[in-house]
């Protein structure tokens, strides 16, 4: 990797480019050596393998049956928006399943020792400008995301049910943009809030 950047491997772990003819303290090296190997070494738990946050999961299940029910329910009551609803519903459940099952408890130290605007986990990657990512408020974003998560999947379809009752035609025209920014609404709002607030 570091021969693709263009760097030596000391620049490359140090995550900063050296002035040339610029040496390292041995003392330094050592330090950044073992740094890498304590990162590597690291392997939090995630969500399923902790009983404290196995709860989240019965009321994840719960939230998405919920949530199905609710869309069946709009589909055979014929009200409008129902394809957006049945994506947001399933965006929830992708979102909410990370968050709910499969997330990191514990952010590497990395996030606590750097500047980081970003998660990434696998697939799974977050980059929220403004918000710097550490383990002083990770527990505090992964809780309000969950809450958020299980929340939306059951309000939404009461919601669509409800508005495509009392204004059908305004609903219609307007329900699809209206879902779908509360979507990322609530997805991203509570991380920033909780993020910036607990930083």
């Amino acid at each position: 990797m570091a021969n693709l950047l263009g760097v030596s491997v000391t620049e490359l772990l140090m995550c900063e480019k050296m002035e040339q003819g610029d040496t390292l303290e041995t003392d330094k090296v050592e330090k950044i050596v073992k740094t890498v190997i304590t990162y590597s070494e690291e392997n939090p738990k995630r969500a399923y393998q902790e009983k404290s946050h196995q709860k989240w999961i019965a009321l994840y299940i719960l939230s998405f049956l919920a949530g199905s029910v609710g869309t069946f329910f709009n589909g055979i009551t014929k009200r409008p928006c129902l394809e957006i609803l049945g994506i947001t519903l399933l965006l929830y459940a992708i979102f909410g399943g990370y968050f709910c099952c499969f997330v990191k408890i514990k952010l590497p130290r990395f996030y606590d020792e750097n500047s980081v605007n970003f998660v990434h986990d696998g697939a799974f990657r977050m980059n929220m400008v403004g918000v710097k990512f550490n383990n002083r408020n990770w527990k505090y974003i992964v809780r309000t995301t969950r809450i958020s998560m299980c929340l939306s999947m059951i309000s939404l379809p009461i919601i669509n049910f409800f508005m495509g009752s009392i204004m059908p035609k305004g609903w219609n025209s307007s329900g699809a943009a209206i879902l779908l920014v509360t979507f990322f609404c609530s997805i991203f709002l509570p991380m920033y809030i909780m993020g910036k607030k607990c930083e």
